[in-house]
């Protein structure tokens, strides 16, 4: 199937196609040995992520401590349970 690029760098994506991958407003787009791949992104919009956030019973502080609680983790990640045996060096 072919789609031609205009003058402004815009092109025109076939009706099959958004048939096939559901409609979508934005799409990733990323280049991979000499192809273009687009891959529909659904962007959920503030009123539907507070009304999930709600429909949860999360609140503002729930959500802080979440996120506290992340960066702490990410700052300070767990030690191994098993201590590694030291580098030994062998001489010839």
């Amino acid at each position: 199937m072919l789609a031609k690029m205009t003058s402004k760098n815009q092109l025109t994506l076939p009706k099959s196609v958004m048939q096939a991958v559901g409609a979508a407003e934005y799409f990733d787009v990323e280049t991979r040995a000499g192809q273009i791949i687009l891959t529909p992104v659904r962007i959920q919009r503030g009123d539907a992520v507070r009304a999930k956030l709600a429909e949860l019973d999360l609140t503002e502080v729930d959500i802080a401590n979440a996120v506290d609680w992340a960066r702490a983790t990410a700052a300070a990640p767990a030690l191994a349970a098993e201590p590694v045996a030291p580098y030994r060096v062998t001489k010839p």
